[in-house]
Formats: C-alpha cells, structure tokens, sequence
C-alpha cells in the first residue's frame, strides 16, 4: 500500500492521464507523467513529466526509477514498453491486459475462450480472407483493423462481398477482424474496478450513444432491465478477473433482441478509466480516476453508489468554446481539458447534467 507522497508514473499525457493526476492530487500523490507529445494537457498538472519515446529505454529507466508504480491512461503505449517497465518497478494493470485490449483478435478469442458471446468474427490477413469472411459471415460486416483503432478509424463498413477486397486497401492492408454487423437495441458499458487482492466493484451500467463514432453522451440510469443490468456486470467481472486485472477495466457491449429475449455481446475492452465513466465525477461517491488511482496504490477500493442521475456530454471541438454559457446552467458541472488547439472531431472537455436520482 503507498503512502501519501508517493509517485505515481502514468505512461500518457492526454485527458485521462490529466484526470488521474488530479484525482491522485486529491489523495495526496503526485504523479509523474510520460509521453512523447511535449504538448500534452496532463502535464499541466503533475509534478514531473518526461518528454520521450516509449521506445527509450534509457528514458524508461530513468522514469521508473523515480516513481513507485506505473499505470497508463491509454492502450497504444506498446506492450513492450510495459514489460520493460514492469522489470523495474509494478506495472498495473499488468502487460497481458494491455496486450489483449490492443489487439481486437486476442480480444475476441478471450472472449471466446471464457463463454462471453460477440459477434461472428472472422481473423483477416489479406483480402482473400476478407472475402471468405463475408461469405462466412453475410453483409452488411465490418472490417476493423485489430490494432490502434479508435473513435471509428480504422474501420470500413462492407456492403456487399464485391467490397471486400476494396475495404481492405482502405484500412491500409493491416491485420483486421471481420466482425457481423449487429443491429443492436443500444450500446452500454461496463466500469469494473479490481484492487491487487481480488476485491472489485461495479459502477451503474451506461447507456452510451456515439455520432460520428465518437462517444457523444454517456447517461446513467442506462434504460435496461435490472436483470440485463446484473447480466453485463457479471461479465466485467468475469473479464477482469480472467485478466488478473488491477485497476479500472471499461467493458463495452451491445444490447441485442434475441428469440430468447435480451442478448448482450461484447464489442470491446479498455484497460483504462474510460470516457463513458466520466459522469462518475460527479454523480458517483468515488470517481473511476480515484478508483483507479487507489486500485494501484493498493488502497481499499471507494464507494462506486451512485447519488444522482447524470449524463455525460462530450464537448468535441468548437463546442468547448461555449464554456462561458455552460458554465452558468444550473445542475451542470463543466470539465475542460486544458488542450492548446482546438480540432473538428477532438475531445476538449465534457459536462455532467445531474438531476435527482429517480431509481
């Protein structure tokens, strides 16, 4: 267990790695931010930071020689990276997390592996798997690239098996996973958060809803029955347990009509504190940051009850420049990020609509 006045490292500089530091902040760590982009918002508040590739190690050396433990707040820091570090000082959640989440395959057959129903899938390595794909799967499918997809890119959407070969060019020829379209009731995830010695807890499930394929707004209560609700946290808590995991795990599903009733498929898993959990700021006990946080200092686990109805809002681009009008809106609490410039499709900042818990 760290003590107070310990140094947390975080390998990222975005929101999330900014979010972490202040909720450590607020416990009495300081954290130690890593990432190459010397711009980065997260720096603005922690005590030190390293500007360098993941790839140096000499730097990586130096960084885990002055923090107690590592984390990171996104699943692109190479796998490599974290077994390097993790050589040298604890690295939580542990490699194999993150190498499972950064790879839609490896995704995919855990699931498999553990009885957790998605998708039909197809692994593709060229276009002629693309097209054997399809005919396996039917269209409309989807061809994802299995690594560093985000926010939509790195996906094409297949219409016909004449398309195969094309979507493959357009995803740059990368390995990718054929996934079935699922024409799904809504989308919701899961927020499980695991300490080193097995203890988890489940925050209320999310109802998420995406424009453009970006997270658009995130509300809790999700509009599901009590028993799909229990459903879905059963399986975050499966997953992160198969994956020995130590820290906050994002579990996202699609809710489907079946014959039988109400299916639940997982699209995919975040090794991280996750956008859809950021209305845990303030309508929660215990945010997903300070979980976290307290999950890989090897403190007890907080409160993840939840005291208001919430949603989350994204403010992507110009939409934070509005802060003034927001800012006034009564039952509204605003989040800015911090970030220099501002881009069309880019995460500035969120806000958390609360109103009295109705359930």
């Amino acid at each position: 267990m760290l003590a107070p006045g310990a140094t947390i490292g975080i390998l990222g500089g975005g929101q999330l790695g900014r979010m972490l530091a202040l909720a450590a902040a607020e416990l009495g760590f300081k954290c130690h931010i890593y990432c190459p982009d010397p711009a980065s918002p997260a720096f603005d508040v922690a005590v030190a930071k390293t500007v360098a590739a993941y790839e140096d190690e000499a730097a990586l050396a130096a960084f885990a020689g002055a923090v107690s433990v590592v984390t990171y707040e996104f699943e692109n820091v190479p796998v490599s990276t974290a077994v390097f570090l993790a050589g040298k000082v604890p690295v939580l959640p542990g490699p194999r997390a993150l190498g499972v989440a950064q790879d839609r395959g490896a995704e995919k057959k855990l699931m498999v592996e553990l009885g957790i129903p998605v998708a039909r899938f197809a692994l593709v390595d060229g276009p002629a798997d693309a097209v054997r794909g399809v005919a396996e799967i039917g269209a409309p499918a989807v061809l994802k690239t299995r690594r560093f997809g985000y926010d939509g890119k790195g996906q094409v959407r297949i219409e016909v098996q004449e398309d195969a070969g094309e979507a493959w060019d357009e995803i740059g020829g990368q390995p990718a996973v054929l996934e079935a379209f699922v024409p799904f009731e809504r989308e919701i995830s899961v927020l499980v958060v695991r300490g080193a010695g097995g203890a988890s807890a489940v925050y209320d499930v999310v109802e998420n809803r995406h424009e453009d394929h970006i997270l658009a707004t995130s509300t809790v209560p999700a509009a599901i029955a009590p028993e799909v609700a229990q459903k879905a946290r059963a399986i975050g808590l499966k997953i992160a347990e198969a994956l020995d995991y130590v820290g906050l795990l994002a579990v996202e599903m699609f809710v489907v009509a079946g014959a039988g009733g109400t299916d639940l498929l997982v699209n995919e898993i975040a090794p991280r504190v996750h956008n859809s959990g950021h209305w845990t700021q303030d309508a929660a006990l215990v945010s997903q940051f300070e979980n976290h946080i307290r999950a890989v200092a090897g403190w007890p686990l907080g409160s993840v009850d939840r005291h208001s109805d919430v949603v989350m809002t994204n403010l992507i681009g110009y939409a934070a420049d509005n802060w003034a009008t927001i800012a006034a809106v009564p039952g509204v609490r605003l989040h800015l990020y911090g970030k220099a410039e501002v881009r069309p499709g880019r995460k500035m900042g969120h806000v958390n609509r609360l109103e009295p818990r109705s359930g």
